[in-house]
């Protein structure tokens, strides 16, 4: 996907990790509606408001809306040297809920500011949030308050899409000659990868089931791969061979080989923005890599046993490790150091993940219990017991309130990640479930399991609303588009299975 910004806008706005969001159309007065889909509200006649009045780097309102400001405004001057803001524009960022709100500086540069509407639905006062919101943040003014409400209305549309249709086989691809290994969406969904025992990576278009390029030049195993999103105009891949890979997602130009782990690389990631990769080896390390010259920027020691899980948080700060060490390491990107071990869990680390905020993690392990971390202070918020087997995979809805686990004992559990309580365990299953997911709305959670069937279930009730049934071997990876209105599972049977709704 295209984006509106540029240059050191674009670097700015990106550094929110979520992309401009998706919209067909629309029919909002004093819009634009720009070839990407974006809504832009509002213009140069908005007022300009003191840079000395924003101080707050994120305040959260009564009722859970957060005013969060992931720009650095600390070192702007005060009001003495004349220096203003003015809202430009307002961004809508569908999951999860959120504007953005783009204004410039009297030097002509352009910055960004984020209201994450974490706590969002379709019971929400909008009034009571409108008003909230305009109190709270100083760059709206109470003529915006018509364009607001339109906006937190486009939001709770955008939340209740797809919550009713069934999903259907779109297309079966029978994608390599040996099994896949793993496979992932690009941000707006139209591309998707899969990697395979091959020793080759993917790229297929979402809409036809058609094979677009093929990654060929590793060695042994393609076993973790990722797009860059939300640019998603670039691909890396991990091997067994012991390299990682970085690939023109458009014409499949191979850019760097990133060589230095021991062993095999099993897990990776870009930052969101785009500018650094991490991955993780069975050699107990991860290597942090620039994207744009190749060269290694750090190697985080410390774990004494192999690196099997890895994610960055959404401002690309923080990096967190999961090892079969049985400890969760939280390192500073920047410099490469260890800021705390999280360490309580009995057994190896099977899969971890970052909340939208990045305030917390959770980490599961084959201990059977999944734990929350406070991340700032390393501390152990919650233990989530209920599992009688390992627990292989871990997810966070899109706004973090909820949580789910994948089993070995063939279940799923739900929580609430604020209290900690079992909201729903998903029994159906016939196997172990290897890997699980949120919808983008947060209604509905994907499990995969060695049963060859994946589950789509209600989030609230627990219950089952659809199997997708036909692989003929056990599925081991799925994934929603942003959208949420197209899954793909890949399976041990070599096919990947395109779903639709």
């Amino acid at each position: 996907m295209s984006s509106l910004l540029t240059g050191n806008d674009k670097d700015q706005f990106m550094t929110l990790g979520e992309v401009l969001a998706f919209v067909d159309s629309c029919d909002v007065s004093d819009s634009i509606v720009t070839d990407t889909g974006d809504v832009m509200l509002g213009g140069g006649d908005a007022s300009p408001t003191d840079v000395e009045n924003i101080k707050h780097p994120r305040v959260a309102t009564s009722d859970g809306t957060r005013i969060a400001n992931r720009s650095s405004f600390a070192t702007y001057p005060n009001t003495t040297t004349g220096l203003i803001m003015k809202l430009k524009r307002f961004l809508l960022r569908y999951y999860p809920p959120g504007i953005i709100l783009e204004y410039e500086l009297r030097d002509g540069t352009r910055e960004m500011k984020e209201i994450d509407l974490l706590h969002l639905t379709a019971e929400s006062d909008i009034e009571v949030l409108v008003n909230q919101i305009v109190f709270e943040e100083p760059l709206i003014s109470e003529s915006r308050k018509p364009q607001l409400r339109r906006l937190i209305y486009k939001l709770i549309e955008k939340l209740e899409v797809n919550d009713s249709n069934d999903f259907y086989l779109f297309k079966i691809l029978r994608a390599h000659i040996l099994p896949l290994t793993n496979c992932a969406f690009n941000k707006s969904g139209d591309k998707f990868i899969t990697g395979s025992y091959d020793r080759t990576c993917k790229v297929w278009d979402t809409q036809t089931g058609d094979e677009l390029l093929t990654l060929e030049g590793h060695k042994n195993v393609v076993y973790a791969i990722a797009f860059n999103n939300p640019y998603g105009d670039k691909i890396i891949t991990g091997s067994f061979d012991k390299t990682c890979k970085l690939w023109s997602a458009e014409t499949g130009q191979l850019y760097h080989t990133f060589r230095g782990h021991s062993t095999e690389i099993v897990c990776l990631a870009f930052n969101p923005q785009g500018t650094v990769i991490g991955t993780g080896s069975m050699d107990n390390t991860a290597k942090l890599w620039d994207v744009e010259t190749g060269q290694e920027l750090h190697t985080l020691f410390g774990h004494t046993a192999e690196i099997v899980s890895l994610n960055f948080d959404t401002q690309g700060e923080r990096i967190i490790t999961g090892s079969f060490d049985h400890t969760v390491k939280v390192w500073d990107v920047r410099s490469g150091r260890c800021i705390h071990t999280l360490a309580g869990h009995h057994g190896e680390i099977s899969s971890t993940q970052f909340n939208y905020t990045g305030e917390l993690c959770i980490s599961g392990s084959i201990d059977r219990t999944c734990k929350i971390w406070d991340v700032a202070s390393g501390q152990n918020v919650q233990t989530l017991r209920g599992h009688n087997d390992e627990i292989l995979d871990v997810s966070f809805n899109a706004t973090g309130s909820k949580l789910v686990t994948a089993s070995a004992d063939g279940t799923s559990r739900i929580y609430n990640t604020m209290t900690g309580a079992c909201q729903a365990i998903l029994i159906g299953h016939e196997a172990e479930i290897s890997k699980v997911c949120f919808n983008p709305q947060g209604s509905k959670v994907l499990t995969a399991s060695s049963d060859k069937v994946a589950r789509l279930w209600e989030v609230e009730t627990g219950d089952c609303l659809q199997m997708l049934e036909g692989h003929t071997d056990e599925i081991f990876s799925c994934a929603f588009n942003y959208e949420g209105d197209t899954i793909i599972t890949g399976s041990k049977d070599n096919t990947c299975r395109i779903w639709k709704c």
